[in-house]
């Protein structure tokens, strides 16, 4: 008894968490949580979004709580809430704006929706009333991501409420899941407020409808209704319905569908008010354009009878109505309806081994977690600091992070093998070159200049002849081999990292051998030149000696100097000039050192090799 009793609430426990996984209702701009008038539990955005700022309205003009605050963005070319959810889940996603003169400036903007990189709706909001979209679709992956995109100069996006509803898979299944419905309409039919959770389980909001002219309300008499039909619509829904005094009068239906023709899926609930007698009934068509397309109807009382228009298309100018057969003696009876129209085939989006490239990148570089979304779609709104490429699923091509305050090692980013252009110069990475970077297949341009990157480059890019790299300004960076040599990029420019230091760095060992060598060499030419200037005084003593017993006193031979005279400083001279055009002779074959300063060095060398962007 025990075991099936813990059974039973773990089951119970279980049923919650996939209700509140499929429950979603965030308030924009808030950070608290609470529930509302309608039982729904609000937790604030904080846990879904990257950027944006806080906003509290000025006016409420009596609108619900959750509207009292909204997130505005001013940059970025989209931002975009990440909300987790089931792959392959049919979801009701309900985004709410209200603008409540928030900035006062008394504009409303204008601004466009996006969804799992797919476009939605461009929103025109009010300036007194919530506008909200509603779409219905399954998902392609395992979360949701709602964008808002910037479209015009001076108008800011904003959002104040986001609801996700997870749907039952039956629902809804005229359409196929390559596709999503956006709702145009969606009403009760004679009902006295909305209606909403918690008398709809999937918080579907179904809005009242005014009696207009000709049209008559009635309420049913019926205490149980059975609506178990493939939508599941509320109970509540059915309380109430329209009718005409007569039956030769029809019922007019509103679509709010837009004024393009676009595919369509409509659904029309009816069900009987009262018991008819024996002499009574209730029969009418669907006529679209004044045609005809449908058997009769005949509501049937106690239950729910669901007629689904779908595979045709309509606009605003289209008209649907109402009309009872010849045999009828009731009026034409309508409870609720949904109007939608379909969109294109949902994109897959971004190639998922690219996301996960760019997702190790994020992980590691939390600048770069403040963009959101698919990567490459829609289109005109990519990231940044992406390239991509025009397929259906869309490759990224170029990563372009130049100063991006990168700093640390490069993670492993081998599935995004569809790069041809990585540019991270001007950061402050750190470590070794990455080996993968030179085995990308369509890497062409490879851009790691001003980093801080050590030890030597890879084989697998300096043997890579169609791989241009350029890699100046990394001081510790060393040539291929088990020794840093001048280190010179594949387009045929020497860095000026680490090879400039290689060549200066030879100059000492110079100096040390050569300013020695040209002391010994000096001292060497002044022994000799003293050896011979002695042994000549000796010779000319000699000589003068015997002169003198025959000439007396003489004076000293020409050319040569008395003892202790300094040297012919012509002489020293020439000496010094063949030393030095010798000891500049060994300095050139050392290598001459580029001129100019290091920065200018540099972009001397990144503009030997352009990249082409």
């Amino acid at each position: 008894m025990a075991s099936s009793i813990v059974l039973l609430l773990l089951l119970i426990a279980l049923a919650l968490l996939s209700v509140s996984a499929n429950f979603v209702s965030i308030d924009c701009g808030s950070s608290d949580s609470y529930t509302d008038e309608n039982s729904i539990k609000w937790v604030g955005d904080d846990d879904f979004v990257q950027n944006g700022k806080s906003q509290v309205v000025q006016t409420t003009n009596g609108v619900s709580h959750v509207m009292g605050t909204l997130r505005v963005f001013s940059t970025r070319k989209k931002n975009c809430y990440s909300i987790k959810a089931e792959k392959g889940s049919q979801f009701l996603v309900r985004a709410s704006f209200y603008y409540g003169n928030y900035d006062k400036k008394s504009a409303p903007p204008s601004f466009d929706l996006q969804l799992d990189g797919n476009y939605w709706d461009t929103i025109q909001t009010s300036a007194d009333g919530v506008v909200y979209d509603e779409v219905i679709y399954i998902t392609k992956g395992d979360s949701i991501e709602l964008c808002l995109a910037q479209t015009q100069p001076n108008q800011l996006p904003f959002i104040s409420a986001i609801e996700i509803r997870g749907l039952a898979s039956e629902m809804y299944n005229h359409v196929d899941s390559e596709y999503a419905m956006l709702l145009t309409r969606r009403v009760a039919y004679g009902a006295t407020e909305a209606i909403r959770y918690p008398s709809d389980d999937f918080d579907r909001i179904w809005d009242a409808v005014e009696v207009g002219n000709g049209i008559v309300k009635v309420t049913t008499d019926a205490q149980t209704i059975d609506t178990s039909v493939p939508d599941q619509p509320p109970v509540a829904a059915f309380q109430y319905g329209i009718t005409t005094s007569k039956t030769s009068e029809a019922i007019l239906l509103v679509t709010d569908l837009p004024p393009v023709e676009v595919p369509i899926y409509i659904i029309m609930y009816f069900s009987e008010v009262t018991v008819l007698d024996s002499t009574q009934t209730r029969s009418f068509e669907i006529y679209i354009d004044g045609k005809s397309h449908f058997d009769p109807i005949v509501p049937v009382y106690g239950s729910v009878v669901e007629m689904s228009i779908t595979n045709i298309s309509a606009s605003s100018n289209t008209s649907f109505s109402l009309v009872a057969t010849s045999d009828s003696t009731l009026p034409p009876l309508i409870n609720a309806m949904e109007v939608y129209y379909v969109s294109g085939p949902i994109t897959d989006g971004t190639d998922s081994k690219d996301v996960a490239g760019l997702a190790t990148l994020q992980d590691k570089f939390s600048i770069l977690q403040e963009w959101t979304g698919d990567p490459c779609l829609p289109s005109p709104f990519t990231w940044d600091w992406v390239n991509c490429s025009a397929d259906d699923i869309p490759r990224v091509t170029a990563l372009y992070l130049s100063g991006f305050g990168l700093s640390g090692q490069l993670p492993e980013f081998s599935s995004l093998d569809a790069l041809q252009t990585i540019d991270l110069h001007n950061n402050s990475l750190s470590g070794s070159i990455p080996d993968f970077l030179g085995t990308l297949p369509n890497l062409k341009q490879l851009n790691l200049a001003d980093n801080k990157l050590s030890g030597p480059i890879p084989t697998t890019i300096s043997n890579n002849n169609k791989l241009k790299l350029v890699s100046s300004g990394n001081p510790n960076l060393c040539a291929s081999g088990g020794s840093c040599k001048t280190i010179v990029d594949n387009s045929g420019g020497p860095s000026s990292g680490s090879s400039s230091k290689k060549k200066s760095s030879k100059l000492p060992l110079i100096l040390g051998i050569a300013i020695p060598a040209f002391f010994v060499f000096w001292v060497i030419v002044v022994i000799f030149v003293c050896a011979m200037s002695q042994s000549k005084r000796r010779r000319a003593a000699a000589i003068a000696a015997t002169n003198a017993g025959q000439n007396g006193r003489a004076s000293m031979p020409n050319g040569l100097p008395p003892q202790g005279a300094p040297m012919n400083p012509q002489m020293l001279g020439k000496f010094g000039e063949v030393m030095m055009n010798q000891f500049a002779g060994n300095d050139e074959d050392q290598g001459t050192p580029e001129q100019g300063t290091p920065e200018q060095i540099r972009n001397q060398q990144v503009e030997e090799r352009p990249l082409q962007y």
